[in-house]
């Protein structure tokens, strides 16, 4: 069995945003070439993934959306709204992208590897069930989340989102679902607006949503603390099956779209401490996949902390100390306020 293996498929390079898009192909092309330069290309697999059904993503996304997708696509490409664009391959690259976290899921509980890395576009988190939004096309985490209760007969998946956009389309969908944990740190206010700390679920889904709305500035001290006092304990109260997260690198210090100061390390520190909670619950699985992360150089090199601990592997980085939080105690209450709302 692999230790962890990485999906990508050159049709998501396909997927074309336009001149000037933020969220482009060479999102990838970075990534792959500071993986290459690494040496972690050299003892981890890369996959390419197959298609999501149509069946898959209607877990997920209504008929009507998924032929809009399609349709659209097929005609060339245009606009979902006024930040998704669509091109000729779209929805052959969301399909296969959504694919990727499907094929995870079973490789996982197969036995083909413990962990993975999905490297993708186009990304998932805020696309809702009807419609797509914030360069978002299909809901790759949650599709593959539903997939793997629903199909694959798992209880209890935990959802971890630490791109610097709350992804509201993840957090929608399973609102009132207590079989999926749900946990984002993000800056607030900031796009799409939703996330605050008080949103912890609906009905039978009270309180398996739990929501960190960091203020811009929020260094790798409040992030870590985040984890270590509440993050980690919930999920090990909530035992989950499985372990996938949202990985966006928009966090990052010298990310242009956001105004948070993780580094490259911070996020190899984030993986590990998961990696030990999926170690506890649920066999060491854990699946990784692409969301947002737009310096593409702060996000290359991140990808390869986040594989590299996947991997097991120590990949020297960036030499870098640090950045404190700028706001400390409205960062610290934040934490103070999810720890007691989530009664930990």
């Amino acid at each position: 069995m692999s230790e962890a293996v990485i999906f990508f498929d050159p049709i998501f390079e396909e997927h074309r945003t336009g001149f000037g898009h933020p969220e482009r192909p060479e999102r990838l092309q970075a990534s792959l070439s500071a993986l290459g330069e690494s040496g972690l290309l050299d003892v981890v697999e890369v996959r390419s993934p197959t298609d999501a059904t149509l069946r898959d993503i209607g877990l997920i996304h209504s008929t009507r959306y998924i032929e809009q997708v399609q349709r659209v696509s097929e005609r060339g490409g245009g606009q979902l709204d006024m930040d998704t664009t669509l091109s000729e391959a779209s929805f052959r690259a969301a399909l296969r992208a959504a694919g990727a976290l499907v094929n995870s899921v079973d490789g996982c509980l197969d036995g083909e590897f413990s962990r993975s890395f999905c490297m993708v576009r186009p990304p998932g988190h805020h696309a809702l069930p009807s419609r797509g939004m914030g360069f978002c096309v299909f809901n790759n985490v949650a599709i593959a989340a539903r997939y793997a209760i629903s199909r694959r007969g798992l209880d209890r998946i935990m959802i971890v989102d630490w791109d610097a956009h709350h992804g509201n389309g993840t957090q929608e969908v399973f609102y009132k679902d207590p079989s999926v944990m749900y946990v984002s740190l993000h800056q607030y206010p900031h796009y799409p607006g939703t996330g605050a700390v008080d949103e912890t679920g609906q009905g039978k889904g009270e309180g398996y949503t739990m929501n960190f709305p960091f203020p811009a500035g929020t260094g790798e001290e409040h992030y870590l603390e985040a984890f270590e006092k509440v993050i980690i304990p919930a999920g090990r109260r909530f035992d989950p099956d499985m372990v996938m997260v949202s990985a966006g690198y928009d966090s990052h210090a010298g990310d242009l779209l956001c105004s948070m100061r993780l580094n490259d390390a911070s996020y190899r520190k984030i993986t590990e401490l998961l990696l030990g909670l999926a170690g506890e619950c649920c066999n060491g699985r854990l699946i990784v996949t692409l969301e947002g992360g737009y310096n593409l150089e702060a996000m290359a090199r991140s990808v390869v902390q986040t594989t590299g601990a996947l991997a097991g592997v120590e990949v020297h980085g960036k030499d870098e100390a640090a950045q404190a939080t700028a706001r400390a105690e409205q960062a610290g209450e934040v934490i103070s306020r999810a720890a007691s709302l989530a009664g930990v």
